[in-house]
């Protein structure tokens, strides 16, 4: 136990068994709960009461490769503080210090995205401390199997879609669990970013979610990327095949990228060669897809947006490749093309069709209202804002032109509306608005 004066412990006390946590800053953070065990290539197993009371000196993640475009966009990846493990079904669950015994609070899942390959749950730049004790909330982040482990399969031997079912049984040790810690199993949103956006999307078409969950904030999912995969993921499980075997899975990671480059003839999906895949439980065929949006749309109140300009840091930044030497007109031209089609377009579709069936939905847009700002308001742009963590974003390159400040003063009205959402599925007209958002109910 860490000496620091504003640092100490607080034992839970649940079903589940003794959970030690850590107080700090004016919160509790459950570190690195394991929901679940998994075998490689196996399903989930839930798993009955807490293994050990110890708090774990370094995050679990699931074995990935670094990504450079990523440690630019975001910041570098200090490798001693995680531990690869194939079995990576961890939750960490954060909510104020302050509490009554008897309070019920909103939970927020927090489903992380990095294109179903990269990152955990539990990252700093992900901490959602700021908006835990500004909102009186609990946020609850989940870390599940990625790559070749959770989302390539095509047969019995090496299942699709295992990362969604990791999710899932998260869901369900939540539902069983969360009282103890002051939560309200009643009241659950799911949050994602990117592909976390995405596999809530799909986790809202699952079968065997009733009741898990009630509400979805779904920021920057790339659904343009969801359809005509089956040829392009065939291929790739084909061709990693021989890695299923390996007994190192950092050697598996580093294995399948060779492959990459064949893949290019697919187009710009080939830039997230993993991802859900239909007609592979949990999920319906691809052409069911939209009308099962529909007939689900009463269920759940959604959230849905995407950043003015998603593409603009890997069209701009590129360090080497096709946009290097282009003039900034046709760069711009060239993000505002790819931002529509992979984000825009595809969740105006989704709106539309999910207010068809009935449903409650919510579409967003974050604009930079920065004049010199190069890139706007690009992929991962919304992070900073909600997950407040100035240590963690201030050496990312995605926020070079901006000034902290200006984070601070839209997204602390950015956090107070997301939480409105969370505790009643819907946004007052009167609640007060950041410059930097467009917001309207479909």
């Amino acid at each position: 136990m860490t000496t620091q004066q504003n640092i100490g412990t607080h034992s839970f006390h649940t079903p589940f068994g003794k959970i030690l946590a850590l107080k700090e800053n004016g919160v509790i953070k459950a570190k690195s709960i394991r929901y679940a065990r998994s075998e490689r290539y196996k399903m989930p197993v839930p798993v009955e009461t807490v293994e050990s009371e110890e708090i774990l000196d370094k995050t679990p993640v699931c074995p990935q490769n670094i990504s450079p475009l990523l440690e630019r966009l975001i910041g570098k990846t200090d490798l001693e503080k995680f531990q690869p493990d194939e079995s990576t079904q961890f939750l960490t669950i954060t909510r104020p210090e302050n509490f009554s015994q008897n309070e019920k609070l909103p939970v927020v899942v927090w489903i992380h995205g990095g294109s179903y390959e990269i990152g955990c749950g539990d990252l700093p730049t992900s901490d959602p401390s700021v908006w835990v004790k500004e909102q009186n909330m609990m946020v609850i982040s989940v870390s599940y199997r990625l790559g070749l482990f959770g989302f390539l399969g095509g047969d019995e031997n090496r299942p699709a879609n295992l990362g969604l079912f990791d999710i899932m049984e998260a869901l369900r040790w939540i539902q069983k669990n969360i009282q103890s810690f002051g939560g309200d199993p009643e009241n659950i949103t799911l949050f994602g970013q990117s592909s976390g956006g995405d596999a809530i999307a799909h986790l809202m078409i699952s079968e065997g979610v009733d009741n898990l969950f009630h509400r979805a904030i779904i920021h920057s999912a790339p659904l343009g990327f969801r359809l005509k995969r089956n040829k392009m993921s065939l291929e790739f499980f084909r061709k990693t095949e021989f890695l299923k075997d390996e007994t190192d899975p950092l050697k598996m990671t580093e294995g399948y990228v060779n492959f990459l480059p064949s893949f290019r003839k697919y187009g710009l999906k080939t830039s997230m060669p993993f991802c859900t895949q239909y007609g592979y439980p949990p999920l319906c065929t691809e052409e069911e897809s939209q009308e099962k949006w529909k007939e689900n749309a009463k269920k759940y109140d959604v959230l849905m947006g995407l950043n003015h300009d998603e593409t603009a840091f890997y069209v701009k930044t590129a360090e080497q490749g096709i946009y290097t030497y282009l003039h900034e007109k046709i760069l711009n031209r060239i993000v505002r093309v790819t931002t529509d089609s992979i984000y825009e377009k595809p969740a105006n579709m989704f709106a539309e069709n999910y207010s068809e069936g009935g449903g409650n939905i919510y579409l967003f847009k974050i604009h930079s209202t920065i004049k010199n700002n190069y890139i706007g308001a690009s992929h991962c742009f919304d992070l900073p804002l909600i997950f407040a963590n100035e240590t963690a974003w201030k050496s990312s390159e995605l926020l070079k032109d901006v000034p902290w400040q200006y984070m601070v003063e839209n997204g602390k009205k950015l956090r107070a509306l997301w939480a409105e959402f969370a505790r009643k599925g819907k946004i007052s007209d009167d609640s007060e608005r950041p410059e930097i958002l467009r917001l309207r109910k479909v």
